[in-house]
């Protein structure tokens, strides 16, 4: 996506629609994690460092690493999915390529390919301290759009 692409902001209600299904996500709001940007086929979600999403050595666990990636592609999707329909995951894959060491972790999930049904996303993790970004993790995730909310 261009520099243009990335400082558009989604619909209001399509804020709202993905910020209301987040809201609802037991474990996000277990780990802290919060979302700070909603775009078309974009989202970003932060995760603040606490000891609890840490693992022996004191890096951020690659379990709470993997559900911010996976949430961020999956809402990312879901900014392009029709009105009245949900989001899954069907797969996704995660590369850690650092320990991920900072102030908090930075998710980024990106749609590469839209579909009537799959969509394909490029899954990003960066390790911020201070103004420094670090890559920590990247993967890509396949999502199927469903009729109408799961409960």
């Amino acid at each position: 996506m261009d520099d243009e692409t990335q400082r558009e902001q989604a619909s209001p209600a399509v804020r709202k629609r993905v910020q209301e299904s987040f809201d609802r996500q037991g474990l996000m709001s277990h780990l802290g994690a919060r979302i700070t940007r909603i775009a078309p086929g974009r989202v970003h979600i932060v995760l603040p460092s606490r000891p609890e999403v840490t693992q022996q050595n004191g890096f951020f666990h690659a379990g709470a690493t993997s559900a911010i990636a996976d949430s961020a592609g999956g809402y990312a999707g879901f900014t392009l999915f029709p009105e009245n329909t949900d989001v899954l995951t069907v797969e996704y894959k995660i590369n850690l390529l650092a320990p991920a060491v900072g102030d908090h972790l930075e998710a980024v999930g990106t749609v590469l390919k839209y579909g009537r049904t799959l969509t394909v996303c490029q899954l990003e993790v960066f390790a911020v301290q201070d103004d420094r970004r670090k890559l920590v993790a990247h993967g890509q995730q396949t999502l199927i759009s469903l009729n109408g909310p799961e409960q």
